[in-house]
């Protein structure tokens, strides 16, 4: 399960690297450091809430909008997106944009009626959510128009350095402005899907279960008992009792060792998974993001553009296609992704942040991408499943020192019996 979870955020890191590359042949080094600006805006977002330096942690979230402006909004924007979508359908000769942004619309509606109506207290996570793919979408755009386009007409070589320097730009240059010592981390208390879920996939006996609940009864009650006792006549002082107190007390301890100790035994039996709601709401919403990656890519005119421009650029022109458009839109979408997973990871996990912390996440990523065959989505997706196992089970033996250079034994590997990948496809090209 472990290794499920983080697969999946390293399979959404990945998407951006195999994207990039299957239009514009190029390695995007500083999709880590988007990922990283991703983490920055969701540590913002929370200090928006109320959650900044120095705030009072025991406190509920307020929402940022009211529920009522919320749903009202949402149900505007998907009329509004489905009379854009119909149009789209009746009238071919509209622009792509417009259908863009009505499929946007019925998104953002169907997303906020059903945070709204039944789940208001993640409106918070969902506003910080949009707020790191916009920002990171926008960071995509600036670095494809100002780094990687001017040195489109260049070699490969030129442009790989161009990325390896915005990347290590931004590492450096955001440690000017940006928090960074000591390591911010978002507060616990925006989350508040913190409890955990226990899945038992081989229950454990019943009498076990039986004596744990008969057990349970006599415990709540010795322990309410020595409460109130210390409560009553000594103020909650638990030391130097009296006769009668230390009588209440070993009865106390006598319950508490039994009730324990069959809790022990029966956590211990049958096979069982604990995950946290915050896990399991990162891995839903990576599969809902990469099933309309999926869509996006294959069966929308966008989708069928980039396809086209990632086989040639020049009959892709010829054909009526804006390459330079297809290009940036690229770098929206798999900027996009990193954000999301950056703002789940940091809220969900709770990870000091740094202007380092996209650092290591990118290359695992950039390694699945590797693994699955760069250039290939069902490939990223394998890739960085596959990475997310493999770190788990180095944790799992024993080695967790190592978990990070695997991804380097995993490459290397990989170079030199498949460069490929393991989805990816050797091409000969004429000279």
């Amino acid at each position: 399960m472990n290794g499920l979870l983080l697969g999946a955020i390293y399979a959404l890191m990945a998407l951006g690297y195999t994207m990039v590359y299957g239009v514009l042949r190029l390695i995007n080094f500083a999709h880590g450091e988007v990922y990283m600006l991703g983490a920055y805006v969701a540590l913002f977002g929370s200090y928006v809430i109320g959650y900044g330096p120095g705030a009072d942690l025991s406190a509920a979230p307020h929402p940022l909008i009211a529920i009522g402006l919320v749903v009202t909004a949402s149900i505007v924007m998907l009329v509004l997106g489905a009379a854009m979508v119909l149009a789209g359908t009746k009238v071919p000769s509209l622009p792509t944009v417009i259908r863009a942004v009505g499929w946007a619309f019925l998104v953002l509606g169907v997303l906020g009626i059903l945070v709204g109506k039944f789940q208001p207290e993640a409106l918070n996570l969902v506003l910080m959510l949009l707020a790191s793919m916009t920002v990171c979408g926008l960071v995509g755009i600036v670095i494809e128009r100002f780094a990687y386009r001017p040195m489109r007409a260049n070699s490969r070589m030129a442009s790989l350095i161009t990325a390896i320097g915005v990347s290590l730009l931004i590492q450096n240059g955001g440690a000017l402005f940006l928090p960074n010592s000591p390591p911010p981390s978002i507060a616990e208390a925006v989350n508040p899907y913190r409890k955990s879920i226990t899945v038992h996939l081989v229950p454990p006996a019943a009498d076990l279960r039986q004596k744990m609940a008969s057990l349970e009864p006599q415990y709540l009650q010795t322990k309410k008992a020595l409460d109130d006792y210390l409560t009553a006549n000594h103020k909650g002082e638990f030391d130097d009792l009296p006769p009668e107190g230390e009588k209440i007390k070993e009865a106390a301890q006598t319950a508490e060792a039994s009730y324990k100790d069959a809790q022990r035994k029966l956590s211990s039996a049958g096979v069982s998974v604990t995950v946290q709601q915050g896990r399991l709401i990162m891995l839903v919403t990576v599969l809902v993001l990469m099933i309309g990656l999926t869509y996006l890519v294959m069966y929308t005119r966008a989708g069928r553009a980039m396809r086209a421009v990632s086989h040639d650029f020049d009959s892709a022109g010829l054909m009526g296609i804006n390459v330079n458009s297809i290009i940036t839109f690229t770098f929206v979408v798999g900027s996009s992704l990193a954000g999301a997973g950056a703002m789940m990871v940091a809220t969900f996990q709770g990870t000091p942040l740094t202007t380092f912390y996209g650092l290591l996440p990118g290359v695992k990523a950039f390694v699945a991408a590797v693994l699955g065959g760069i250039g290939n989505i069902p490939g990223a997706v394998l890739g960085g499943i596959l990475m997310g196992f493999a770190e788990n089970l180095v944790i799992w033996a024993g080695y967790s020192e190592y978990r990070d250079a695997v991804a380097f034994v995993i490459l290397i590997v990989v170079l030199l019996f498949r460069p490929g990948g393991l989805l990816g496809s050797s091409k000969v090209e004429k000279v």
